[in-house]
This record gives C-alpha cells, sequence and structure tokens, in this order.
C-alpha cells in the first residue's frame, strides 16, 4: 500500500467514526508513521512495510475511538514551538494563540518582564513567551502535578526551563508580586454545556480544565493584589462570555478594558490595566 492508498483508506475508516476532519487526521497519522511532512506524502511512491502498517493501525484505533489527534501523535504545534501532549493537559488550541499574541503586545517594552501564568497545562502560554520575549521571566502554576509534570517536560523539552519556574498551587497561592502581567486560560465551560461537547474532550481531556464557572473572577480579584501600577491582566474565555468578564474587569477597577476577537472573529480575550 502506498502513502496515498494508506491515506484515503484511514480518512474512510476515521469519517465512518465521526471524525470531523478524517483527511487530514489521516493525513497526519500516516506521515507521522512514516517520519514525512504532509506535503512530502504526495511525492512519495514508496510502500509501507509490515511495520509501519501495524503501528498506523494502532493509531487509526486510538483516533477511531475520538481520542483527541495530538494525543494520538504525542505531540503538537502551538506557535513557534512543539509540545508534548497527553491526558495530563488540555491540548493547545489556536484561539489560545491570541492569548499569547496579547500578552506580548504589552511586553514588548519591557526589558525583563515579569509574568504569573495562572493555569499552566502543558505550558504552552508560558512557554510560548519566554520563547518570543527572549528578557521574559515566567512564574507558572497549576493545581494539577500531572499538568506540572508535562508542563517540566516540555519546558525541558524547549530549553526555556531556566527562565520558566513551576509552582504547585491553587490559583494564586503562595504567589508573590509584582508581576508586569498575569494571564490565564481558567476552565470556562459550563457544568450543562458539558455533555454537549465533542468525545474527544468529554472522554479524554481532563474534566477539571474544561469545567468552570466563573473561574476567572477569584484568578482577576487577586491579581490585583500581585500586579505591579500600571500591569495588564489577560484572560481566555468561553464563547459569548467575553462582555460579562470585561464588565466584571471594570468592576474591580480594572482600567483600559479590552477585548480581542479570536482567529473566527469571536470576542475570546479580555485584558485590563491594573490602575
Amino acid at each position: 500500500m502506498t502513502p496515498l492508498q494508506a491515506v484515503r483508506e484511514v480518512a474512510r475508516e476515521l469519517g465512518e467514526a465521526g471524525v470531523p476532519s478524517p483527511r487530514v487526521d489521516a493525513e497526519h497519522l500516516v506521515s507521522h508513521v512514516l517520519g514525512l511532512t504532509r506535503s512530502q506524502l504526495y511525492a512519495s511512491d514508496g510502500a509501507l512495510g509490515e511495520e509501519d502498517s501495524g503501528r498506523l493501525l494502532a493509531l487509526v484505533e486510538r483516533r477511531r475511538a475520538r481520542e483527541p489527534l495530538a494525543y494520538v501523535l504525542g505531540a503538537w504545534g502551538f506557535r513557534r514551538l512543539t509540545l508534548a501532549v497527553d491526558g495530563r493537559a488540555l491540548v493547545p488550541r489556536p484561539e489560545t494563540e491570541v492569548v499569547v499574541e496579547r500578552c506580548l503586545a504589552h511586553l514588548a517594552e519591557l526589558d525583563a518582564p515579569r509574568v504569573l501564568d495562572v493555569g499552566v497545562g502543558s505550558g504552552a502560554i508560558a512557554l510560548a513567551i519566554a520563547d518570543e520575549h527572549p528578557g521574559a521571566l515566567v512564574v507558572a502554576v497549576d493545581r494539577s502535578e500531572g499538568a506540572l509534570a508535562l508542563a517540566r517536560e516540555n519546558a525541558v523539552r524547549t530549553g526555556l526551563d531556566a527562565r520558566v519556574t513551576l509552582r504547585h498551587g491553587e490559583l494564586l497561592d503562595g504567589v508573590a508580586g509584582p508581576f508586569d502581567l498575569v494571564v490565564s486560560n481558567p476552565p470556562y465551560v459550563s457544568a450543562s454545556d458539558y455533555e454537549s461537547l465533542q468525545p474527544e474532550i468529554r472522554l479524554f481531556e481532563p474534566r477539571d480544565a474544561v469545567v468552570g464557572d466563573g473561574v476567572w473572577e477569584p484568578i482577576a480579584a487577586r491579581a490585583l493584589g500581585v500586579l505591579a501600577p500600571g500591569g495588564r491582566l489577560v484572560l481566555e474565555c468561553g464563547d459569548g462570555q467575553a462582555d460579562d468578564v470585561a464588565a466584571g474587569l471594570r468592576e474591580l477597577g480594572y482600567e483600559d478594558v479590552l477585548a480581542t476577537p479570536d482567529l473566527a472573529g469571536r470576542p475570546r480575550v479580555v485584558e485590563g490595566r491594573c490602575p
């Protein structure tokens, strides 16, 4: 079987299982097994050996069961980084790249900014900031020991472990400022909406990192105590939540409150300046 024949067959199987993007996922899986890029698949006239076919079959079965593609592959791209990913933390999403974009915009004029990431997960936000601002020093907190272990692996993997300090804790417990910026992608899906989510999320991603009601509020309130005057708070929020989060930041006393749309044009990132 040639690589393209394998792609067609895998895409058919994934489509039958209800996978949302069967052709793209098939290309990812076949290229992963063969050590090729997706574009190289279309120039390859070789054939899959018995070992490759066996590995591909195992990966396809995992994806047919609706395990997230990123978990099946074991790594996922986020901005300039390739991060290890598994069930200890959420898969980094494209909308979260907008969070990093807003953070970097506020840090651009600072030589050595101090940043706090609340709920580090895989380390995507913290590591991307450290990667793209060479002077940034980041403290990252998470209540999940598993997530922290994954973030630590990624810090070493990316060579950024000297500038990202990982701590176990609940929200901002035990964290002392001042910080130039506090950032968080907190859980924001309601329990009532959770059951309607894709099986990739419900069956595989950590529920505690998904489901939360108003988690942003204690983060925003406590961030005022660790932010330097003029420092910024940047939050990711759920679809349709930006107006309420922005209003809440204003009530807490934040100034210059702004909502930024994600790549689909939906207000997703809300930020404010500490007076």
